[in-house]
């Protein structure tokens, strides 16, 4: 007799903290043909600047420390000024970071192609796979070619690895992608002049780090509660300035929208706060942000955020599968649905993203829930194109779909509403959901798809209820008169095995108490001229009747 299957151990929900920074940017409008040459000049004075402290920390690799550090700051200086050279030393070394990061991932990503193909390699050929690992390969020549491809993963693997352990990174000041296309004019729809403005408007730096207790929280960039800007210029550009200490004070002012009294009040109480200003060359615009640091707050617990129930969302696609569910796990009305399109360009998913969760977020207030279950999605395992073979189409999903910008812009899109975001975890919610809820959540009136009943999955999952419906006691208990009972309540909750409520108000004798009639007639003797408008809501049994 085969041993039963082992099931994962599921990992406990939790409140996901949130955001710990802000950003808001506005537009720079009615800017004069100077402004628009000092900024230029200025952006391309310390991007040579930002690229040659960037090559000297390449340099340095894992021999990098403050007194090297120091030095390059002091170099900086000279040429610039001391606020101005802290800032480029930062964004330096934020993008070395993030270069050896990004450098670790693939090192991850090659060492599971490599373990993949390794395996698929060792079974002999038409073997098939299973839902956890894929099968052998189906003829010698696809064998063949998969073992050149893990020669190649192997070589690259070495490579990636030898700089790691060197501390060796590969960046490019300006995006490798927009390099590239430099070689690929006619298919990006570029002249050589349109691709050199793009090139000189990313390498362009004009970032400034805020300072608290400094006036208006920043010396360099400088913005005051009334829209004023002021640019303090490096020392070669001196010249320049219109204004005393060396300042260039712009034709145009500024006033953010959105969360504008915020940044006002930081401002004011001369709190950091960082700004860059940069040139988007397709529009043609000039745009400053402005972003700052929040103190990071204690979430609320986890029993708070649920009194009220939550709602349960599945990631899709194409939408996102809600359903909202009480404090015992029932599902409160009808499924909702909130559709978004992934198949353009990264600004318009990100768009039709934020569109999407807006909807729900503002239907989460008008029931008035204050949590949202969603599931702790990561593919960066299941990205790997050995795992799924020649299912391009499934491959090319996971890799467009945004589960960390998603969760990342849910949570700060809800923290603004004064909603908690659960974070539950992902196994078997699709598949035990299927067997226990979509078939009885679906109606004459309803067609409930797995994606629905996943959502109430994932909500009873955050409420600490099992996702099955019915738990079958041993049969010398089994005394209620309507079949099974349920568990739909708390394990610690008083009273939850008791008897299921009479389904009318008779006695037991067969008479109601009040001597009328509660129940129609046999539905055999009477003609149906529409479907039943009563919605199904199983009991919580939390009382004991």
């Amino acid at each position: 007799m085969a041993e039963p299957k082992k099931l994962r151990t599921i990992a406990p929900s939790f409140v996901a903290p949130g955001p710990s920074g802000v950003a808001v940017r506005d537009r720079l409008r009615s800017l004069t043909l100077q402004d628009e040459n000092v900024l230029r000049l200025v952006g391309e004075h310390m991007g040579t600047l930002a690229s040659r402290d960037l090559k000297a920390r390449c340099a340095d690799g894992l021999e990098h420390d403050s007194e090297t550090w120091a030095a390059r700051k002091r170099g900086l200086t000279a040429v610039s000024s001391s606020r101005w050279a802290g800032s480029v030393t930062k964004s330096t070394h934020d993008q070395w970071a993030l270069a050896r990061r990004c450098l670790a991932a693939c090192i991850h990503s090659l060492e599971a192609g490599i373990k993949t193909l390794q395996h698929r390699l060792s079974l002999p050929l038409g073997e098939r796979g299973s839902k956890q690992a894929p099968g052998g390969y189906r003829s010698k020549g696809e064998w063949f070619h998969k073992s050149r491809r893990l020669a190649a993963l192997q070589a690259r693997h070495a490579a990636a690895l030898a700089d790691w352990q060197a501390g060796r990174v590969r960046v490019v000041r300006g995006g490798k992608r927009l390099l590239n296309t430099r070689h690929n004019l006619e298919k990006a729809n570029l002249t050589a002049e349109e691709w050199r403005d793009r090139w000189g408007a990313e390498r362009m730096f004009l970032s400034a780090d805020g300072e608290s207790g400094k006036r208006f929280g920043n010396e360099t960039i400088r913005i005051t509660p009334h829209g004023e800007i002021a640019i303090r210029l490096p020392v070669p550009l001196a010249h320049l300035a219109n204004a005393e200490h060396g300042r260039y004070i712009l034709a145009c002012t500024v006033a953010f929208k959105h969360r504008g009294q915020e940044w006002a009040d930081r401002i004011v109480a001369n709190r950091a706060v960082a700004y860059r200003i940069h040139h988007d060359v397709g529009r043609d615009r000039w745009y400053v942000t402005a972003s700052w640091q929040r103190p990071l707050l204690q979430t609320i617990p986890l029993d708070a955020a649920l009194s009220s129930g939550c709602i349960g969302v599945d990631t899709n696609d194409d939408h996102l599968a809600a359903w909202q569910l009480d404090t015992h796990g029932n599902p409160v009305g009808e499924p909702h649905r909130f559709f978004y399109d992934l198949s353009r360009t990264a600004d318009h998913r990100d768009a039709q993203i934020r569109h999407a969760l807006t909807r729900l977020l503002h239907w989460a207030k008008r029931v008035g829930v204050q949590a949202i279950a969603i599931e702790d999605l990561d593919f960066t395992q299941a990205k790997t194109r050995e795992k799924h073979g020649r299912n391009k189409r499934f491959r090319r999903l996971l890799s467009r779909f945004p589960t960390a910008k998603l969760k990342a812009r849910l949570i700060s899109m809800a923290t603004e509403q004064g909603l908690a975001i659960v974070a539950v975890d992902p196994a078997y919610t699709s598949r035990w959901s299927g067997q226990h809820w979509q078939k009885p959540l679906t109606t004459p009136e309803r067609r409930t798809t797995r994606h629905d009943a996943a959502g109430i999955a994932i909500g009873r999952r955050a409420l600490g209820h099992p996702i099955r419906r019915r738990t079958t006691p041993p049969p010398q208990h089994q005394s209620d008169a309507a079949g099974h009972r349920t568990v739909q309540a708390r394990p610690q909750t008083r009273g939850r095995d008791g008897n299921r409520p009479p389904a009318t108000d008779r006695t037991p004798g067969g008479t109601s108490p009040n001597g009328t009639r509660k129940r129609r007639p046999n539905a055999s003797n009477t003609v149906r001229d529409a479907p039943s408008s009563q919605q199904w809501v199983q009991d919580s049994l939390t009382h004991t009747g």
